[in-house]
Formats: C-alpha cells, structure tokens, sequence
C-alpha cells in the first residue's frame, strides 16, 4: 500500500510538472504526424494492393504508435539524468517516500504523455478511414501502455549504468534503431524474407505490432493478441525491478 501511496504522489507531481510545459507533448507528436500525413497515403499500394485506404491505415497506424512508444520511451533517460544533475532526486530521496515509487512515478508519467499522444494520431488517422472496435482500440492502448512502461523503465536503467548524456545517446540509439527495424513498424515483415522474420520473432516488440495490428483489423482472438499481452506484460515487471532495483542501489 505505501508503494503505491507514494508512486501516486510522485505520479501527480510529474503529471503537474507536464502539465506546465505541454510543449514536449506537441514536439513529441509532430513527427509521428508527419508520418502520418506524408508517407502512410503512399503505401496503399503495398499495405492494401486494390484496397482502400482504411485498410492501410489500420495496418500502417498500429505501427507508427509502436514506434512512438518505442522512440519516446527509450530516450526517457535523459530526463532522469536531467534531475541526478539538478540535485532534484538527491532532495527528494531523504523523504519517507519509496525510492521505487521515485522512479515507477516518472515511468508512469512517461505512459501517460506516449498514450495521449498515440490518442492524437490515432484521432487523425480517423478522417482518412481508419475505423477500430472501441473496445479493441482500448485493449490495443493497454498493450501500448505496458510498452511504454517497459522501454521506460529500461531506459532509466540504461541511464543510471551509464551516467552520462555523451555516452547514452549512442548506446540509445544503437538498441532503439535494430529494435523498430525488427518490429515491422513502417512495413509488415510478412513481406520480409525468411530470415528476417525468423530474426524478429525474438523482438517482444515485433509481437506488439502484430497483436496491436490484429486487434485494430478486430481479430481479438487471434493468438498474436494474447502472445503479445502475456509476454509484454511479462518483460514489463522484469524491467520495472530490474531498474528499481538499480535505481535503489545506485542514488544514494
């Protein structure tokens, strides 16, 4: 109970803290809507040969929401960073407050602003035909959320193994490039060949895109949905313990 009392209490304060400069909520969102504008009306012909746009609209935007969560979240780090310089954490860790609930605050801090952003594209994509069950769609966002606070948690843990921008940025870039490739989130992989496909099975967040995709076609049972759910929900807890265990051990 103290835990999640505290995780709340930092949760609101970040929320607040975000809420005051809603900028980085816009910044966040333009290029994905870039994306969206300029380059999804081109891969009709690929995505759905024949077809209508909605069509490629539903398999293109699940996708661009994974790469969202997928670059925004693992560049997280730098905010951490950011407060280990400013002394803003070295202040709050004398508190009674969970060191856990200093760090799962932030995570959700940074699900919440990727979440409102992939409500944004998904509301754009709208006018172009994109048509989801609400139901699927609030599934496939839980499923985002769970990403967000996975790559999240990594990236703080990243952060405080690492301890420097000049070194994280590379070391960020590295993982996140490989990991959006094997993912399919421009293209499909099933247009990929073998190999390839053989290598992304053991992406996690290939899987998200392929049951974020079925469930925005409105395939809940199909078996890449519950794959998806069971083992992103798995990799999260292992991410979330893993830094807060860091996060313990290393901000003293």
């Amino acid at each position: 109970m103290k835990l999640a009392r505290d995780t709340w209490l930092i949760f609101q304060r970040q929320l607040l803290l975000m809420w005051r400069t809603p900028i980085w909520l816009i910044v966040g969102v333009v290029q994905p809507l870039f994306y969206l504008l300029l380059f999804a009306p081109l891969l009709r012909p690929v995505l759905a040969p024949g077809g209508s746009y909605a069509q490629a609209y539903r398999i293109y935007v699940p996708g661009l929401l994974t790469a969202l969560v997928i670059m925004g979240g693992l560049f997280t780090g730098f905010s951490l960073l950011g407060e280990l310089r400013a002394g803003i954490i070295e202040r709050t860790r004398v508190t009674p407050v969970s060191r856990t609930a200093l760090l799962l605050g932030r995570a959700m801090r940074e699900v919440v602003a990727l979440l409102v952003q992939a409500v944004i594209i998904t509301l754009v994509a709208l006018p172009f035909g994109l048509t989801v069950p609400f139901g699927l769609l609030l599934l496939a966002y839980l499923l985002l959320g769970l990403l967000a606070l996975m790559a999240s948690s990594v990236s703080f843990g990243l952060a405080l193994m690492v301890r420097s921008d000049a070194a994280l940025a590379p070391v960020l870039n590295t993982i996140a490039q490989p990991i959006a490739l094997l993912s399919g989130v421009l293209l499909p992989l099933s247009l990929a060949p073998g190999w390839l496909r053989a290598v992304a099975d053991w992406n996690p967040f290939y899987w998200a895109v392929e049951g974020i995709r079925a469930l925005f076609a409105g395939h809940l049972g199909d078996a890449s949905v519950w794959r998806s759910l069971v083992l992103v929900s798995a990799l999260t807890v292992v991410a979330v313990l893993w830094s807060a265990r860091l996060f313990t051990d290393r901000v003293r």
